[in-house]
C-alpha cells in the first residue's frame, strides 16, 4: 500500500486518481500509524515551506517518516513543494527542512536577457535526463512535465541530480539519493509522462 501523506497542503485527490488509473491501492492519510506501515510513500505539497513543516511536526509525522525513510529505506517520492521539504533549509523560511538530501531550496532570481522572465515559473517544460534511475529515464524520447513553483532546489552533490530543466537559469528538475526521490515538477499533472513516472515508482522494489 502506498501512502500520500496528508498535512493539509497539496493535490492529494489527483495523485490518488493516478494512482487508481494503473491499478495501485493508495490511501491518503495524516496517521503516523498508517504512515509507518506503508511500503511507499508519496510526501506532496502546494505552498509555504514553513507552514508545511509546521504541519508535519503537529502532526506527529517528521519522526515516523525520518524512521521509514532512514533507517527502513522506504521509498518515497516528494512532489513539488514535497521535494523542497526534503532539503536541509529554504530561503522561503527560517524553520529547517527534513534534510534528507544536502540541499537547499532557492528563488529564481533573474537578471540581464532574462530579467523579464515571471515567477512563479508555470506551464509545461522539457527535462534532461542526467543519470539512470529506476523512475525516470531517457529511453522514451523528449518528457515533458508540468511545472509550477517560485523556488528550486540547489544540490551540494550533482549525484543527487536526478533531471534538470531550464527557465532563464538551468534548475533541478528531479533529485534521487537512493530510496528518497523528488520532483518539481507535478507528476499528477503531466498525463502520460506522469502517468508513467508513477507507475515506475509503484514498480521500485520496496
Amino acid at each position: 500500500m502506498i501512502a500520500i501523506v496528508d498535512y493539509g497542503m497539496g493535490n492529494l485527490g489527483s495523485i490518488h486518481n493516478m494512482l487508481n488509473r494503473i491499478g495501485v491501492p493508495s490511501i491518503i492519510t495524516s496517521n503516523p500509524c498508517k504512515v509507518s506501515v506503508a511500503e511507499k510513500l508519496i510526501l506532496p505539497g502546494v505552498g509555504a515551506f514553513d507552514r508545511a513543516m509546521q504541519s508535519l511536526a503537529q502532526l506527529g509525522l517528521v519522526s515516523v517518516l525520518t524512521e521509514k525513510v532512514l533507517e527502513k529505506k522506504v521509498p518515497i517520492l516528494g512532489i513539488c513543494l514535497g521535494m523542497q521539504l526534503l532539503t536541509k533549509r529554504s530561503e522561503e523560511g527560517v524553520l529547517p527542512g527534513l534534510g534528507w538530501i544536502d540541499a537547499e531550496t532557492i528563488r529564481f532570481v533573474f537578471d540581464g536577457s532574462n530579467a523579464g522572465l515571471k515567477v512563479p515559473h508555470m506551464g509545461w517544460n522539457t527535462i534532461e535526463v542526467k543519470r539512470p534511475s529506476p523512475i525516470l529515464d531517457d529511453r522514451y524520447g523528449e518528457s515533458r512535465f508540468y511545472f509550477v513553483h517560485s523556488y528550486h532546489v540547489r544540490c551540494a552533490d550533482d549525484a543527487n541530480v536526478l533531471s534538470t530543466a531550464q527557465y532563464g537559469v538551468p534548475f533541478r528538475a528531479a533529485v534521487i539519493k537512493g530510496n528518497i526521490m523528488g520532483t518539481q515538477f507535478h507528476p499528477e499533472k503531466s498525463h502520460k509522462f506522469g502517468l508513467k513516472l508513477l507507475k515506475n515508482f509503484t514498480e521500485m522494489p520496496a
